[in-house]
């Protein structure tokens, strides 16, 4: 696929964190205990305060996923490579016992950055 499955990463991977967005903003205290992590005002107000930054971040990928210009597009999926992967790596190396959704978030991030990964290597051939 290389430069469309790029571009197709990019949207899911805005819709997901889109989604996950909303959950930080509306309901901090159950990401949290989700994840098996205290669940404290201060902890609740972080998230909610990432849960925007997340935002924005979806609406990056969004916008990149649609530009014209190719090296854009690849320099942009390079680095949601990386920062995929260590979301995956960082989730699991939360300092309390996993649960499922930390083993299914973890995935999640090591899913897409796989499949950016499988992507950009065909582009490189």
């Amino acid at each position: 696929m290389g430069i469309n499955g790029l571009r197709i990463t990019l949207r899911v991977g805005a819709i997901v964190f889109s989604l996950s967005s909303l959950l930080l903003l509306l309901l901090p205290k159950l990401f949290l205990e989700l994840l098996n992590m205290e669940t404290g005002t201060q902890l609740q107000w972080s998230m909610r305060m990432i849960g925007i930054t997340v935002f924005a971040l979806a609406g990056n990928m969004w916008n990149n996923s649609n530009q014209e210009n190719e090296e854009r597009v690849i320099y942009v999926a390079r680095i949601m490579c990386v920062s995929a992967a260590a979301l995956g790596l960082l989730t699991l190396l939360i300092p309390v016992e996993l649960t499922w959704f930390g083993y299914i978030y973890a995935a999640v991030g090591f899913g897409f950055s796989l499949s950016y990964l499988l992507n950009l290597l065909k582009i490189n051939r």
